[in-house]
């Protein structure tokens, strides 16, 4: 239930209507308060609008009438925003646009100021009853003047937020946020997080067992983990799962694997832990959140745009997640319930060098002819490298370090260019080795 109502709740934030929505109806609340207020105190203060029927009714016009405007203009600065945000970074970064919360509260306010303003307006009287709302009047002036405030810095945040260096800080933090929240994994109760491979015996033990289809075509966003654990206890079943939260799902294909073979009213239980949407999602899947970042480098390294300083941030940000990773557990591919019974198999549990190869791979196919970007992986190698913790982990890095120098002798065509890139990958490897001593040494001792 949690995963799903975290889903609907990224769904929410990514909109550009629920905010402004939310805002529009606490105008509407406040209006009707204020003036059942004006009802109450009729009399006219020192700090009230002082004036009568028609200069209320012409100030609250001409509120609700700029308001309008500038709403108008400021979605169309959005509008501007995010494509220039898809033609430089992608369109797989427009999600991130969309959630940004300073943009949702302008519009947001600018739209409820304009609804309070017609408000208060409808309630103004001018004949034998007259009835002037001093205090709603004095509200509305009030939030003109911090819509003002808000539209010069709308103006500020457009221009700073379409900035490579904020858009690259923008991604790192959700996957900095997303390291944190998925690892180590909380499925179930791993046995031993040293249990990575899943053993071809138990691959075996569920190809005669019972098939749960995928019920539709798109990605998967995510899996309710607590609720596919309850299911398994509650009817004593073991789930095989051959994917994970990012893969693309065609409907009637293998969506898990069943033992012992269930009753098909179960299967909709099973269906519902599944989310499956349209698109990818950075919730659980945290290779997406790395492909966001090396589309953005991959993009700078383009011929038609050829910014290397850009793709060299994206690298620093790959680093620095790589390190954080590298010192996290890996969650293991059996999953047990409380009383320590098997009741998931996952047959592709998330390993660190996957997420390496996905951070440095077309970085480095598309960077074969930059010395400087060349150089700079070289060197986010070396930095992770004195983070790892395990053998495998190292194996991966030092793969990657190879390929880069293999590449970098057809790719750069000076000697001197690729003298810099050996010497580079010669410190690489030294602090591999130095690592893979270390690891050896803590396993002797342990």
């Amino acid at each position: 239930m949690r995963s799903r109502l975290a889903n609907f709740w990224e769904t929410l934030s990514s909109s550009l209507w629920f905010v402004p929505a939310t805002m529009t109806i606490l105008a509407f609340a406040l209006a009707t308060a204020s003036i059942a207020l004006d009802e109450v105190i009729v009399e006219k203060t020192d700090w009230t609008y002082g004036g009568g029927p028609e200069g209320a009714r012409e100030v609250l016009s001409a509120i609700a009438s700029s308001m309008i405007t500038v709403a108008g203009v400021a979605f169309s600065v959005t509008i501007v925003a995010l494509t220039l945000a898809s033609q430089q970074f992608g369109p797989r970064l427009l999600r991130n646009f969309m959630r940004d919360r300073g943009n949702q509260v302008v519009l947001g306010t600018f739209i409820a100021t304009f609804t309070y303003s017609l408000i208060v307006l409808r309630t103004i009287r001018s004949d034998e009853a007259q009835f002037v709302p001093h205090i709603s009047v004095t509200v509305g002036i009030a939030l003109a003047l911090a819509s003002l405030g808000v539209l010069i810095y709308f103006i500020h945040h457009a221009a700073v937020s379409i900035q490579a260096r904020e858009v690259i800080a923008m991604v790192a933090a959700d996957l900095t946020e997303g390291i944190n929240r998925l690892f180590p994994d909380t499925l179930g109760h791993p046995e031993s997080v040293s249990e990575q491979e899943l053993r071809p015996e138990d691959a075996r033990r569920f190809e005669r067992e019972a098939m749960i289809p995928c019920a539709q075509t798109g990605y998967l966003q995510s899996i309710d983990t607590d609720r596919l654990m309850a299911v398994a206890a509650e009817n004593d079943l073991i789930f095989l799962l051959p994917c994970r939260p990012g893969d693309f799902m065609i409907e009637g294909s293998k969506l898990m694997q069943v033992k012992p073979r269930p009753d098909e009213r179960i299967f909709g239980k099973i269906h519902t832990c599944f989310i499956v949407g349209d698109e990818r999602t950075h919730l659980q899947d945290i290779q997406f959140t790395i492909h966001q970042l090396v589309e953005i480098a991959v993009r700078a390294l383009s011929p038609g745009i050829n910014d290397p300083i850009t793709a060299i941030n994206c690298i620093d940000r790959l680093a620095a997640a790589l390190c954080r990773l590298a010192q996290r557990s890996m969650p293991s591919a059996y999953r047990y319930d409380d009383h320590g019974q098997l009741r998931i198999v996952v047959a592709r549990p998330v390993r660190f060098s996957e997420m390496a190869d996905s951070a440095f791979d077309l970085i480095r196919q598309y960077a074969r002819s930059s010395v400087a970007v060349t150089l700079r992986l070289l060197e986010a190698i070396t930095l992770v490298a004195q983070c790892v913790q395990r053998e495998e982990d190292r194996a991966a890095l030092f793969n990657q370090a190879l390929m880069i120098e293999r590449g970098s002798h057809d790719g750069i065509p000076e000697e001197r260019d690729r003298q810099k890139v050996q010497e580079r990958f010669r410190q690489a490897v030294l602090v591999l080795q130095e690592c893979r001593r270390e690891v050896t040494s803590r396993s002797a001792v342990g």
